[in-house]
């Protein structure tokens, strides 16, 4: 009988604003693929995205070593790539707690806790309030 070869794969799991992502790092070439899409695709070309995404394997020159395997729901484009963001500098802690301290100090493992603020009554929106008249 065969022994079966275990496949390493970390997870880490990222959130912004009401956006999840679920990421799986396992041994590859460097790609990117969200909800079975390549990220370029995904994320419509935008190479700010993109880059958000890989920050944390370029801070540790790992860009290249890693394909990144996302299931991302919620938010938008930005949130979902924040979220993936911190979820592959989770999933990197996993692989070795070493890239804790560099990925601390570039501030990729602090969760944006910023959210959208709730509507009041008696106002338009979360703190617009309708025109004062005098008379």
């Amino acid at each position: 009988m065969e022994a079966t070869q275990q496949r390493a794969v970390y997870w880490g799991t990222g959130r912004r604003k009401s956006s999840i992502a679920r990421v799986r790092l396992v041994p590859g070439t460097g790609k990117l693929v969200v909800n079975g899409r390549t990220g370029e695709d995904y994320f419509n070309f935008q190479s700010g995205y993109i880059s958000a995404a890989r920050s944390p394997l370029e801070t540790l020159g790992l860009e290249s070593e890693y394909d990144i395997l996302v299931n991302a729901h919620g938010g938008g484009l930005t949130g979902q790539s924040d979220a993936v963001k911190l979820g592959v500098a989770r999933a990197l802690c996993e692989l070795d707690p070493n890239n804790r301290k560099p990925l601390k100090v570039e501030g990729y493992l602090t969760r944006d806790p910023r959210c959208v603020e709730r509507k009041k009554y008696g106002l338009h929106k979360a703190r617009k309030a309708p025109q004062y008249s005098k008379r």
